[in-house]
């Protein structure tokens, strides 16, 4: 595998994520953000941040997927989350829980960065996942 998961003795911990991703591999994956649009561009989920985590981890997995990976091969994921405040952690953290099986995406997660931004794409986006991944 190209991607070693490790949180080092010391770090901020319990935390949902690793800290550390150690890559070793010669193709290298960058996922756009990907928002809780359909194939169409309509809108999902509106108004509700757990539904959009899952849509937008859903698109997530269909874009790595396209480049031959999975979550098992991601380094980072980053989360940009709109008008952030500590009270959506519950939401935000149901989202990626209601579809990890699913998906398969490790637990913990590879390191994360959650973003609080005051706008996206539209004003309906809630949250937009980056991903970045590495392959042997």
């Amino acid at each position: 595998m190209a991607v070693q998961l490790l949180t080092p003795e010391g770090l901020f911990a319990p935390v949902p994520y690793h800290h550390v991703s150690v890559s070793t591999g010669t193709r290298h994956i960058h996922v756009a953000g990907q928002i809780a649009r359909d194939a169409e561009g309509n809108p999902v989920a509106t108004g509700d941040l757990t539904g959009q985590v899952a849509y937008s981890l859903r698109s997530t997995a269909r874009a790595l997927a396209g480049a031959g990976a999975t979550f098992a091969d991601v380094a980072r994921l980053r989360f940009f989350v709109t008008h952030w405040t500590p009270d959506k952690y519950d939401a935000f953290i149901a989202g990626i829980e209601a579809v990890r099986a699913e998906l398969r995406i490790p637990s913990p997660l590879p390191p994360v960065s959650a973003i609080g931004v005051d706008y996206l794409f539209e004003p309906d986006v809630l949250v937009e996942v980056e991903a970045y991944a590495v392959l042997d």
